[in-house]
């Protein structure tokens, strides 16, 4: 990729990740909620939801989730998917979770992960938080908490990428700034 297919830098990444983290900081007081399960989705989400878990002190580690077997295009993938252990450092039941991932395309990653999620129980409650959250949904599914909201066209995509997180396109279309 050509450096002018830098969308956002690290810089703007970083920002983005500040104002979530004070958005989410905002919606668990509101809430009451004291001691969430934060929770990334291998593998894109992990990196931001160590950003987040870190800026907003959390009491319980981070957990993270893979969801490798429960993909509805899973035959697609090929035979040999790039599996990682899941790790929740402890139950799910009645627990409030902050479920991180980096980008929101289609939903099906998310409807996955809640999948996976109430295998291992039952939560309280899902706050979803994600980095870049994108038009052309093809489930019901939305972020609660975004860094970032786009619109693409469908041949368009979104790709970290960069020893320091870069947002990689192919061509750019309608931007908005965080909300």
């Amino acid at each position: 990729m050509s450096k002018s297919d830098i969308w956002k830098d690290a810089a703007a990444i970083e920002a983005a990740i500040d104002t979530m983290t004070e958005r989410l900081r905002e919606r668990l007081e509101r809430r009451g909620i004291e001691r969430p399960l934060m929770i990334g989705i291998h593998t894109g989400g992990v990196w931001v939801a160590e950003r987040l878990h870190a800026r907003l002190g959390l009491a319980e580690p981070l957990g993270h989730l893979d969801i490798s077997f429960y993909r509805d295009d899973f035959s697609r993938v090929g035979m040999h998917p790039q599996v990682r252990p899941s790790y929740l450092p402890v139950g799910v039941d009645d627990r409030h979770l902050i479920l991180v991932d980096d980008v929101l395309q289609s939903g099906r990653t998310i409807r996955a992960a809640h999948n996976v999620l109430f295998d291992y129980g039952r939560p309280a409650s899902v706050t979803l938080a994600v980095l870049l959250e994108r038009d052309g949904r093809e489930l019901p599914i939305a972020a609660d908490v975004a860094g970032f909201e786009a619109g693409f066209g469908a041949d368009e995509q979104i790709k970290l990428s960069g020893p320091e997180p870069l947002l990689m396109l192919r061509a750019r279309r309608g931007v908005n700034p965080i909300r």
